[in-house]
C-alpha cells in the first residue's frame, strides 16, 4: 500500500490541466483564476472623504467657516475651499479642490446660518486620498488564486467583469450495490438507505463543482459498465462509492480496466477510505471510493478535493487549525495514517468524538473537523497539539 501523500502525489502527477475560459465575474466564485488582473484606473479615484463632516483647510481649523455648499457622494463639488470657507461633506464623496482635511459632522457646531466651527481639540484628516488603495496598472490579483467573494469585489472595483479562470471538472457521481435503496424508500430486510450518492454530490456543488447524479446501480457486471461509460462520456471526473475492494461482487476495477483506463493504485494506507482506487485515461479520470460512508466522506475531503482543484492548476493548502488535546487519547492499531472526528470545546482544546468505524457518519453530525493520527503513533497526551481541518 501507498501512503496518502504518495496517492496524491501519483493523482497530481496524472492530472491535466484543463482548459481556460472567461466566465461572468459574478459566476466565478470557486473558479482559479488563469491570468493577472490589473487595475484599469487608481482606487480611489479621487480625493475621498471618509466620512461625513466639513471639508476645509487645516490653517482654518479653528475659525468661524462659511459653507460653501453641501457635496453628496457622487457629486462633483463646484467651489474651490478659500480662507475661512469650508463644504458640508458626505462619506464617500469627493473632496473640493482647496480642502486637506475633514472634521466629523459629531465635532462642528452652527454658529449662525451658514455659519460653521469645529468644536472638537484636534483631528485626523478623515481624507482617502486618489490612488492610495491602488494605482493604474497596479497588479490587483495574481493568476493562480482560488477566487472567493472577497475577490469578486476585487474584480469589480477594476471593473474586470469577464476574468480569464480554468474550467471547473465535470463531475459524474455514481453509487453501486444491490443493498441500496434511495433515501424516500423504507428499507426491505438486508437494504440500507443509500446516503454516499448524496453526501457526494453535496460535498462536490457545496465547493463549486459542477455534478451529475447517476443514482443507483445494483451489483450487475454490464449495468455497472454501462452508467460508467455513460459517465465517463458526459464528465471529467466520475466517482463511485462502493465496489472497489475484494468482495466476489466488485467488479468495478476490472470493468476499469476492460474500459482501458490505467489503474495507479487501489489501496491506501489509510483509515477510513484503505480501498480507494485511483485510474486514468487521457483527460478523463475515475476515482473509486469504498462504500462506508466515513470512508467516502473523508476521502473526498483529503484526496478528491486536491485533485479536482489540482486540474484547475491549484495545489490547495490546507487549512489547519493547532490546537491542545483535552484530554488522552490511545489507540490499539497503528499500522495506518488515521483520520478521527473531533469537537472544539469553548476552551479552545480538542476533545475526540464518540466513533464507532467508517459506518458511523452520524459521529459527525457533531464535529467541529477531524485530526490525522500518523501511522506508528499510539498515543496523544492530554495538552499535546494536534492540527484540527474544520468541517
Amino acid at each position: 500500500m501507498i501512503t496518502l501523500e504518495q496517492a496524491i502525489e501519483i493523482a497530481f502527477t496524472n492530472a491535466v490541466t484543463l482548459d481556460i475560459e472567461k466566465v461572468d465575474f459574478m459566476q466565478s466564485a470557486g473558479c482559479i483564476l488563469a491570468q493577472d488582473v490589473f487595475a484599469d484606473a487608481d482606487m480611489p479615484p479621487f480625493n475621498k472623504s471618509a466620512m461625513d463632516g466639513y471639508a476645509c483647510r487645516s490653517a482654518d481649523l479653528a475659525l468661524e467657516l462659511s459653507v460653501v455648499e453641501v457635496i453628496p457622494a457622487g457629486y462633483s463639488p463646484t467651489k474651490k475651499i478659500g480662507p475661512g470657507e469650508c463644504s458640508k461633506i458626505m462619506t464617500g464623496a469627493q473632496v473640493p479642490e482647496g480642502a486637506d482635511k475633514v472634521f466629523m459632522v459629531e465635532y462642528s457646531v452652527e454658529t449662525a446660518p451658514g455659519k460653521v466651527r469645529f468644536s472638537g481639540e484636534k483631528t485626523n484628516p478623515n481624507i482617502c486620498q486618489k490612488g492610495e488603495d491602488l494605482k493604474a496598472g497596479d497588479l490587483v490579483l495574481s493568476s493562480g488564486i482560488w477566487l472567493k467573494p472577497q475577490h469578486i469585489a476585487m474584480l469589480a472595483s477594476v471593473g474586470c467583469v469577464r476574468p480569464t479562470v480554468y474550467k471547473k471538472p465535470q463531475i459524474g457521481i455514481i453509487s453501486t450495490g444491490s443493498e441500496l435503496v434511495n433515501p424516500e424508500q423504507k428499507p426491505q430486510s438486508s437494504q440500507i438507505r443509500n446516503s454516499n450518492g448524496p453526501q457526494l454530490y453535496t460535498q462536490a456543488t457545496a465547493v463549486g463543482f459542477p455534478a451529475n447524479y447517476y443514482g443507483i446501480v445494483p451489483d450487475d457486471k454490464q449495468l455497472t459498465r454501462e452508467i460508467i461509460l455513460k459517465s465517463v462520456a458526459e464528465n471529467d471526473v466520475t466517482i463511485l462509492s462502493g465496489g472497489v475492494s475484494v468482495g466476489d461482487f466488485d467488479f468495478v476495477p476490472q470493468i476499469i480496466s476492460d474500459l482501458g483506463f490505467e489503474i495507479h493504485f487501489n489501496k491506501i494506507s489509510i483509515k477510513p477510505g484503505q480501498h480507494t482506487t485511483f485510474a486514468s485515461k487521457g483527460k478523463k479520470y475515475i476515482v473509486g471510493l469504498p462504500g462506508n460512508p466515513v470512508s467516502s466522506f473523508i476521502q473526498f475531503e483529503v484526496f478528491v478535493l486536491p485533485f479536482l482543484r489540482k486540474l484547475m492548476n491549484y495545489t490547495q493548502h490546507e487549512t489547519r487549525m493547532a490546537l491542545p488535546m483535552s484530554h488522552k487519547f490511545s489507540r490499539k492499531k497503528s499500522d495506518r495514517e488515521e483520520c478521527l472526528p473531533v469537537q472544539i470545546t469553548e476552551q479552545d482544546e480538542v476533545r475526540m468524538v464518540d466513533y464507532h468505524g467508517s459506518a458511523h457518519i452520524h459521529a459527525y453530525h457533531q464535529a467541529s473537523g477531524f485530526i490525522n493520527i500518523p501511522a506508528g503513533k499510539t498515543e496523544i497526551k492530554k495538552g499535546e497539539i494536534v492540527y484540527v481541518r474544520p468541517l
